[in-house]
């Protein structure tokens, strides 16, 4: 039944879209409105959300996926340790910063459903909501320089490969 139950709700959206209403079709169910449950999942679980690419795409590793191929990469094991460290560091900011923001976009949607939001109210929630998330950024971005010095040139190339980048070969400074 609970398989039922999930695959109606995933196809109130595509009904709604069929018959000409809203792409938000089904969305007013969700707890927080503004975000998905994959939002909120990753969220609460400190994960990357795609804030940390720019570093991923310009050599700059990320300790979780150093972690995932650390045999591939030959890591010492004083740069496992200290991978493992950074990743435990990484992920406990990165869980307190998204209960922080789960709980700014919870109290803006309660102000838009109780009709109460003023425009003061709602840019002083937004601005806040904007720096969460930067600095939610800033400590997935900064763990990746971070991680980069802790691994060889040659490391970084591997990584590269290993994670399907096409300027794997190209240089990158240290």
């Amino acid at each position: 039944m609970n398989n039922i139950a999930s695959l109606i709700i995933l196809l109130i959206p595509v009904i709604a879209l069929a018959s000409g209403g809203s792409p938000y079709a089904g969305e007013d169910l969700r707890q927080i409105k503004s975000l998905s449950e994959r939002e909120v999942t990753s969220l609460r679980r400190g994960d990357g959300m795609g804030f940390a690419k720019l570093a991923e795409l310009n050599h700059y590793p990320g300790p979780r996926h150093v972690l995932d191929i650390s045999d591939e990469l030959g890591l010492s094991p004083s740069q496992l340790a200290e991978t493992e460290s950074l990743f435990e560091e990484m992920r406990l900011s990165a869980v307190a910063l998204g209960k922080k923001i789960l709980t700014a976009e919870s109290a803006l949607g309660r102000e838009f459903e109780n009709q109460s939001v003023s425009p003061q109210a709602l840019k002083t929630a937004l601005l806040e909501i904007g720096r969460l998330r930067a600095e939610l950024r800033y400590i997935h971005l900064e763990v990746h320089l971070r991680q980069q010095q802790l691994l060889s040139p040659e490391q970084v190339s591997k990584y590269d490969v290993a994670r399907g980048y096409h300027s794997a070969g190209h240089e990158h400074n240290q």
